[in-house]
């Protein structure tokens, strides 16, 4: 799994571009909170053997909340979010939606240990790793997705009750470990969102 603070730092660069007039310091940090949510299923995993990646990481979860939200502020007669909070909360609550599953779920998709998706219906970790190439002799070559009998293959990590996944909660080994950057693009992630919320504030005359 991605430090989380790497989920939180492509968390914020997805409300920087899509809060629009919802952003300010309230809506980024809740954005922010979202993409870190998933994560909360490593503390679980010390309850449920097996939860870390998979329990918040499952795409079922992420549905829920986006249908319950989606009755709300477009199906239901009279929404409660938007009567409490008005546009500027629907807003902000799609777009911590959007930053739940890109930057908490989907971006852990494409990590080493990968991410129940289907948790519980499936508990197999997928993860997509490859290499997307264009090349004089071979045309465009891309390694990330196969068909297998008609469907999309991805590939398998193992299963969420014999793949352990090191956590700082939940350590493989003696020595716990809080990873926040694991590689420089890492840091070049971490680093631009810092650099994006004041560049936003100027950009609209507003004060950091």
């Amino acid at each position: 799994m991605a430090p989380t603070l790497v989920n939180v730092a492509v968390g914020v660069l997805l409300g920087v571009a899509l809060l629009g007039i919802a952003f300010d310091r309230r809506s980024i940090a809740i954005v922010g909170l979202a993409a870190a949510l998933p994560d909360l299923d490593a503390a679980l995993a010390l309850l449920v053997p097996g939860a870390t990646n998979a329990a918040f990481h499952s795409l079922f979860l992420a549905a829920i909340v986006g249908s319950v939200l989606y009755w709300d502020t477009e199906r239901r007669e009279t929404s409660w979010l938007r009567g409490r909070y008005g546009l500027y909360g629907v807003r902000v609550a799609w777009v911590a939606v959007a930053s739940f599953v890109v930057a908490g779920i989907v971006f852990d998709l494409f990590t080493s240990v990968g991410v129940a998706l289907l948790y519980p219906l499936v508990d197999r970790y997928y993860v997509v790793s490859g290499r997307l190439v264009l090349s004089s002799q071979e045309g465009v070559v891309q390694t990330y997705f196969d068909l297998g009998e008609g469907w999309l293959a991805l590939e398998t990590t193992g299963r969420t009750s014999t793949h352990r996944i090191d956590t700082w909660v939940t350590p493989t080994d003696d020595e716990r470990r809080l990873r926040l950057v694991e590689s420089g693009w890492q840091l070049v992630v971490v680093l631009t969102a810092i650099a994006a919320v004041p560049a936003k504030y100027a950009l609209e005359g507003g004060e950091p």
